[in-house]
């Protein structure tokens, strides 16, 4: 299409959850909740990592980490999100919502090597527990991290190289609370099949093979312990359900959002608000409440504070 024949789309409109002003005042206070509750539950953890030498190992490295993604996410999305359901605006301008979805994908990029890491990290301290602080030692953490960062990047600027010189033209709503690629493509003023193809590749057939890898890397662990004693498997079971579920909770919604054929609006809407709400308050809830580690490091901070 000619520049001349259409007006470029300068901002876009968040259809969000409801127009029905109750359900939105509930959304609103509800939202608000669950935001204060990520940011006191993550910023215990790291706090707790950073200022108790108990914790200084890999393990707990690789989990203030994931914690810190896991905060700057939901920062990204739900302030807005709030601030739309409070005044009633919900628009973003375009350059705000192209740097919404590259932070996003730089974010969801890093923690998807993060997790690898962490799988890596209870594998090696399972299965080869004497090689433990020779294969996971601080600048393999470090090389980890930056590694992370570094493919969040790569994998960020891949996928808005395809799609950011697409024409727009109207309509510019995003049935939505924030931007991400499935819609923001999907408003293009041109034939998108192969730009949705290009995308679908990169996130959701990604996720897809990395969620399958992780699974079977934890199958792998199971097996591994169930060999040696039959008595340790409930011990690995019960330390590698939390990694599980972290794993399921992050690669669940991402896969279904990018590859599911069908669409499915009020689903898509449920799992964005599970990715950015939800599983950034079950991390910690997960790594805090189901470890003695956490949990006595916890008690000596507060009793040194207090």
């Amino acid at each position: 299409m000619n520049k001349a024949n259409y007006s470029e789309v300068s901002q876009f409109v968040f259809l969000g959850f409801s127009t029905n002003g109750p359900v939105q005042h509930f959304l609103l206070a509800f939202s608000t909740m669950l935001y204060v509750t990520i940011i006191l539950g993550n910023l215990l953890v790291m706090f707790t990592v950073t200022f108790d030498p108990h914790l200084h190992s890999p393990m707990y490295f690789l989990l203030a980490n994931l914690s810190f993604i896991d905060l700057c996410l939901s920062t990204l999305t739900v302030p807005k999100m709030i601030s739309d359901l409070y005044s009633g605006h919900k628009t973003i301008s375009f350059k705000g919502c192209v740097t919404q979805i590259f932070i996003l994908h730089i974010l969801g990029g890093s923690e998807m090597v993060l997790l690898i890491a962490t799988a890596l990290d209870r594998y090696v301290a399972i299965c080869q527990p004497l090689h433990y602080l020779t294969v996971m030692s601080p600048k393999v953490c470090v090389l980890f991290l930056s590694g992370a960062w570094i493919v969040g990047l790569i994998h960020s600027v891949a996928q808005l190289a395809f799609v950011v010189h697409l024409p727009f033209c109207g309509p510019n709503e995003i049935d939505s609370f924030y931007c991400d690629l499935p819609w923001f493509i999907k408003l293009a003023c041109t034939d998108t099949y192969r730009m949705e193809f290009l995308v679908t590749a990169n996130s959701g057939f990604i996720s897809m093979v990395t969620l399958f890898l992780l699974i079977i890397s934890y199958v792998f662990i199971l097996a591994t312990v169930w060999k040696r004693s039959s008595g340790g498997l409930a011990k690995a079971l019960s330390t590698l359900s939390a990694h599980i579920t972290v794993v399921v909770l992050f690669f669940g919604p991402c896969i279904f959002i990018y590859m599911w054929p069908f669409p499915t609006v009020p689903v898509d809407k449920f799992l964005a608000f599970l990715d950015v709400m939800i599983t950034p308050i079950l991390n910690p809830i997960i790594y805090t409440l189901r470890n003695k580690d956490m949990k006595m490091a916890m008690r000596r901070l507060s009793i040194t504070i207090l």
